[in-house]
């Protein structure tokens, strides 16, 4: 199969990173120091991605604050969809307050899941990471490869942690709907506003399907990110004093 040269690129930068940090690591973690190093390029991946998660957060922020000019448009436009979308994006952009700029660091996030995937699934790169293991269990295991020694533990417990982090994060975005009368930062009324409102919460449990396919040091890669972003969560999107 030949491979696409800007991504067979990234995946022998990916794998040389991980070998820099799995030997900066051995001396703490041992055997476990390439699991370590995943988690450490994590985090410095969301570091470089976290102007736009700040950039986001903003523009949900201005977005929810728009939500009562939002809903008078509705009214005054609920007969004509089209000039609805028109004077709703107007709107948008005269407040810096794009729908779209949420999807940038989900979006940058894709192509590095996409590395680690080939890099654990491979011998892209010529790194030799195919054989390190965790637990026992190579780094480049499926679910689907079996469950015999380690497996079924470790992946247990990885998918554990997918699963409550995506209850957590689903919790968090009902209750900030139910709060503030929006769903991600728009009204919650209008036409589809009800789907959307019960398929978004929904949409955190897709990291869990996802981990089922993808080898063990892809999964160690979705269960730090997804923890990053709970955290940002948490941190970024606290509920703010209102002023006396």
């Amino acid at each position: 199969m030949l491979a696409f040269a800007p991504l067979h690129d990234a995946v022998g930068t990916a794998g040389r990173a991980l070998t820099w940090f799995t030997t900066l690591l051995e001396p703490l973690a041992g055997g476990a120091a390439t699991a370590a190093a995943i988690v450490v390029l994590t985090v410095v991946v969301r570091l470089l991605i976290s102007p736009l998660t700040l950039a986001q957060v903003r523009g949900e922020r201005r977005r929810t604050a728009l939500a009562p000019e939002v809903h008078a448009l509705q009214r005054r436009y609920a007969d004509d969809p089209a000039r609805l979308q028109g004077e709703l994006f107007a709107l948008y952009r005269a407040n810096g307050a794009s729908p779209v700029s949420g999807c940038l660091p989900l979006l940058l996030q894709a192509p590095v899941l996409l590395v680690m995937y080939r890099l654990f699934t491979t011998a892209e790169g010529g790194t030799g990471l195919l054989d390190e293991r965790l637990a026992g269990v190579p780094l480049g295991h499926h679910l689907g490869d079996g469950l015999g020694g380690g497996t079924l533990p470790l992946f247990g417990a990885l998918l554990a942690a997918l699963l409550a982090l995506a209850w957590w994060t689903s919790r968090r975005m009902r209750r900030a709907a139910a709060a503030t009368g929006t769903v991600a930062g728009t009204p919650s009324e209008g036409p589809g506003a009800a789907v959307l409102g019960r398929v978004l919460p929904l949409l955190p449990y897709a990291t869990v399907l996802v981990a089922l396919v993808l080898p063990l040091a892809a999964v160690i890669y979705l269960v730090t990110t997804t923890a990053w972003s709970a955290a940002e969560q948490a941190v970024l999107r606290r509920p703010r004093p209102v002023p006396a």
